[in-house]
């Protein structure tokens, strides 16, 4: 029996198509990049590569393909466009994502979510519309294919005392 064994799975990279609340991540296994508290940043900011966010950002950020993160340290002014999102600090923006956006305790978001799913765990704070989308729409498919020259038929029926007459084609 050994008292220090490292696991196999401590080297392996992190597999989950998405990150959730409160989970640790080791940054060592997988690509991350980290904007730290002391950093400012202002314009655009795109990556591809997971995102988590400490500092301070004003502008938009196109993270469409990755997963993003705002840190409890995290100020964000800014447009958000990710795979999946966590908001752990404030936000003021609008966030699009076609995958969960999750707002984790002491999270202030301000601002609109365009997403597939939601999370949102007691304790943070919100105010905006949350919009799901509407599921697609199924398409009826003819069994059978069109004639070539409608067939036209009259049909009377008697209904409480009054005639009735209708086409059918």
């Amino acid at each position: 029996m050994a008292i220090f064994r490292k696991s196999e799975d401590n080297d392996r990279p992190d597999t989950a198509s998405a990150p959730t609340i409160g989970q640790t991540r080791s940054i060592r296994s997988k690509k991350v990049s980290v904007i730290g508290p002391t950093l400012v940043i202002k314009g655009e900011l795109s990556s591809d590569e997971d995102l988590i966010i400490e500092g301070h950002i004003e502008g938009t950020i196109a993270h469409h393909k990755k997963h993003l993160t705002v840190g409890k340290r995290g100020r964000v002014l800014a447009d958000i466009h990710a795979s999946s999102v966590i908001i752990e600090g404030q936000l003021v923006g609008d966030i699009h994502s076609e995958g969960t956006v999750s707002l984790a305790k002491g999270a202030d978001v301000k601002g609109n979510i365009f997403c597939s799913h939601i999370v949102m765990e007691y304790g943070a704070r919100f105010t905006g519309k949350i919009d799901m989308g509407e599921p697609p729409k199924v398409a009826v498919v003819p069994k059978e294919p069109a004639q070539a020259e409608p067939v036209r038929t009259d049909k009377s029926r008697t209904v409480a005392g009054q005639t009735a007459k209708a086409s059918v084609y």
